[in-house]
């Protein structure tokens, strides 16, 4: 009798458990609501080396899920960026230092610097608390995707089928298993076997840059060890970032014909070993010297490729994230941060779909959104490498990278690498027709930070504390000044308005509650402290007490303050700000626009009461 392979159902499953997939699998599970299954095939996670470096805005975006504070601990905050060049006497000397992020509007103005087995232990630690743990080693090997069109576009339907085995089975029952999902993530790597099974092409090139990758205690009288360092010198390129617990990172530009083996073009350690990278580090750093204290705790030697995948889902029930759709150079320290952002994104969205509260077209935001960015990337990073892999300028060379020609891209790239300038284009939850009520908010970027003051205890408050990506939309409602008798009445009135049964407040709400799972109000008053009584507002803009805020220093007048102007609101009138889970701005719009307001929702949300 043949045995009886195992069958399961989930609304999830999320094939890896790196970066991209953790992130996917804590935002689903801090949502709630949804059945969630995350597997990797690898017996334990990573315990050192791979990525290393955390971007401002991905700070951000971890502090919203409450990670933040615990990898600001542990990690290595890096401030300053030092350039090296050849010198006249044939080593390297300074040539400059320069604040290594220059995003004026940066919460966190600093890159982290911290291993990635520490960053995947928060998300791990996160997901313990929400019952959910990753599944190991469990490899898939089978993935079928419906054809029925009927069976695609059901909610309640399960059109993926994907078949598992268990790699530490010991009785044959166990060793097999039918996961039957709604929708399936991978975020398996570069060698992603979900995109394999997809037929998904990854267009782009492989590039001649070689690189070796070394992690250690160093010992060394260069000056700029703690800072993350940039050096060009006739031997080659050389950067240094410094980590945690005194340790460096080493990224030392080698020679293709040491490394690359002819045969196959792909790039051979066998050559190698870390004591060889040292020594070309070392011909790069003179007249600095550097050894190891201790055993170097990690080293890999990679070729720079810069590749894109052709299309990051199939019908929307399959989707890939991460390094599995796109490649790039380590250099400007966005692999692991496009890689959490990639499912920072998409998870939201489908936990919105699961729960019934959102249209599935929502799900295709994610490719256009994501892709673009992707797309962007890879422009950008093949610029920056071409310039930081490049030969420096010198008498013998001078068609080689000038410092001048290297920082002033260093400094025109910093929106970009921080990850602060993204902005996302227009679509159902990118809607900018009333840019000009708050011309400074633009809409499609994350929400700018900005500290206010509680009306009820005159607390200060970062807004960002209060957008957590929990999957609520955030409806900040800038009421402007309260003072005048004139415009209470027009406060009155859209209070009335919004919490009619046709304001989109209990369109979306259950049993008609002006309270909803969907969104999340906030209300910011243009008034002092000292004076205002908190309880003038409407109830409806004060659905508890800590969310009327004021735009007023705190007690000590440092912080705070200022951010009608900043943000380019009038105070003379109201106006909506529609932040999306994520923490990007979907809309803005004055008061007399909520016809619009409504049918932004509209076009995207289910017209029907949320299920909690």
């Amino acid at each position: 009798m043949p045995l009886q392979t195992r069958e399961s159902f989930v609304d999830v499953l999320i094939v890896g458990a790196g970066p991209a997939g953790l992130m996917c699998g804590n935002a689903i599970a801090v949502a709630g609501g949804v059945n969630v299954r995350i597997i990797d095939q690898r017996p334990s996670k990573i315990s050192v080396g791979h990525a290393d470096g955390l971007q401002p805005r991905t700070i951000e975006v971890l502090q919203s899920y409450g990670l933040a504070e615990r990898l600001l601990r542990e990690g290595s905050q890096l401030h300053m960026c030092a350039f090296y060049n050849p010198s006249q006497t044939g080593g390297i000397e300074l040539t400059a230092r320069a604040p290594d992020i220059s995003e004026r509007t940066a919460r966190f103005p600093f890159k982290l610097a911290l291993y990635q087995s520490a960053i995947e232990d928060a998300f791990i630690d996160s997901m313990a608390h929400h019952n959910l743990r990753v599944d190991r080693p469990v490899k898939p090997l089978t993935i079928e995707l419906s054809r029925d069109q009927e069976h695609l576009r059901s909610l309640s339907s399960y059109p993926v089928k994907v078949t598992l085995a268990r790699l530490d089975a010991t009785i044959d029952t166990e060793k097999l298993e039918v996961v039957h999902a709604k929708y399936v993530v991978g975020a398996d790597g570069a060698h992603s076997w979900v995109r394999k099974a997809l037929g998904i092409t990854m267009d782009g090139d492989q590039t001649n840059y070689v690189w070796g990758v070394v992690d250690m205690v160093p010992d060394t009288n260069f000056p700029d060890i703690r800072n993350r360092a940039a050096i060009h010198s006739k031997n080659g390129s050389l950067m240094i970032i410094p980590r945690e617990h005194d340790k460096v990172r080493l990224y030392v530009q080698l020679s293709e014909k040491d490394v690359v083996d002819p045969e196959t073009g792909r790039v051979s350690k066998t050559k190698w070993n870390p004591e060889k990278i040292l020594e070309v580090a070392r011909k790069s750093l003179h007249p600095f010297y550097i050894s190891p204290l201790a055993d170097i705790e990690w080293w890999t030697i990679y070729m720079i490729g810069q590749r894109v995948a052709s299309r990051f889902s199939v019908e929307d029930r399959v989707f890939i994230a991460g390094d599995a759709c796109h490649t790039h150079s380590p250099k400007a320290g966005q692999g692991m941060n496009a890689s959490m952002n990639d499912t920072h994104n998409l998870a939201w969205k489908i936990a919105q779909v699961v729960r019934g509260w959102a249209d599935p077209s929502i799900l295709r935001t994610y490719e256009s959104e994501r892709r673009k960015y992707a797309k962007d990337l890879i422009d950008f990073d093949k610029r920056y490498a071409t310039l930081f892999s490049g030969k420096p300028r010198t008498s013998d060379n001078q068609d080689g990278v000038s410092h001048e020609e290297f920082f002033k891209a260093f400094e025109t790239a910093g929106s970009f690498m921080s990850g602060i300038g993204l902005r996302y284009g227009p679509s159902v939850i990118v809607n900018a027709k009333h840019q000009s009520c708050a011309e400074n908010l633009i809409v499609g970027q994350r929400m700018l930070p900005q500290v206010f003051v509680r009306a009820a205890d005159a607390r200060p408050v970062e807004i960002h504390d209060l957008l957590p990506a929990d999957a609520r939309f955030k409806i900040i409602v800038f009421l402007g000044s309260m003072e005048e008798e004139s415009r209470l009445a027009e406060i009155n009135a859209l209070a009335n308005e919004l919490g009619s049964p046709t304001g989109f407040l209990r369109r979306y709400s259950m049993d008609g509650q002006t309270s909803s799972p969907m969104f999340d109000l906030i209300t910011i008053v243009a008034g002092k402290k000292e004076k205002f009584n908190y309880l003038s507002v409407p109830l409806v803009f004060r659905p508890h007490w800590s969310k009327v805020l004021l735009d007023d220093t705190d007690a000590t007048g440092r912080k705070g303050g200022g951010a009608y102007e900043r943000f380019g609101i009038c105070s003379n009138s109201i106006t909506f700000v529609i932040v999306r889970p994520d923490g990007y701005v979907g809309m803005v719009a004055p008061a007399t626009a909520s016809r619009d307001v409504n049918e932004y929702f509209t076009s995207f949300l289910t017209l029907r009461h949320c299920s909690s």
